[in-house]
């Protein structure tokens, strides 16, 4: 298989892990890209090879470049590309890194939100590490329903139901690490001097 083959080969999983980071259906991403449900869900099982006339939609869309889409070999420039992605539901990611595989690096904005809303669990593979920077990041995490301040953290296996969202005191700005199951942030401290 040559180069350009493998490129388009590997352009349906990106397309999937795009869409399932905004969080929206293939129905909700073919009204925004005039891209038919079916074509899409084609596009990203592999079944099909997109064109350039879809590909330049989806990553307006997603807030990629069309070489993050493809994949296309780096630089050389070190400077990342920051693109945030802005969901349905007013809530805003920045992807903080740009290699694929291992862990990846997102800052989060969350809309102010009612303390009682009905969370929508959701499990998947991997393990993730939020850091909260400003307002109140509310996570539920299996049975837990934790409210976590500036300056907290928590680290979980996405096997276990969970949900973020921010309370009613306003919004809120976290970052969040996000690699393979078993794959984990570890912080490191030198010891404190004696």
């Amino acid at each position: 298989m040559d180069e350009p083959d493998r490129t388009l080969d590997a352009v349906g999983p990106r397309l999937k892990h795009l869409r399932l980071r905004r969080d929206i259906t293939l129905t909700d991403l073919a009204a925004e890209t005039g891209i038919s449900a079916s074509t899409l869900s084609r596009l990203e099982a592999g079944l099909r090879r997109p064109t350039l006339e879809q590909l330049l939609p989806l990553a307006r869309v997603h807030g990629v470049t069309l070489d993050e889409l493809v994949g296309a070999p780096p630089t050389g420039d070190p400077r990342i590309n920051l693109r945030p992605i802005t969901c349905s539901d007013g809530s805003v990611i920045l992807p903080l890194t740009r290699r694929p595989g291992g862990i990846q690096a997102y800052k989060y904005v969350l809309p102010a939100s009612a303390d009682d809303r009905e969370p929508d669990l959701r499990t998947h593979e991997g393990y993730d590490w939020v850091y909260v920077l400003n307002g109140t990041l509310r996570l539920v995490l299996g049975e837990h329903n934790l409210v976590l301040s500036p300056g907290e953290a928590a680290e979980f296996d996405t096997r276990t139901p969970h949900w973020f969202g921010a309370t009613s005191s306003g919004p809120v700005e976290f970052l969040s690490l996000i690699g393979k199951q078993g794959e984990r942030a570890h912080v490191r401290a030198a010891p404190k001097a004696d």
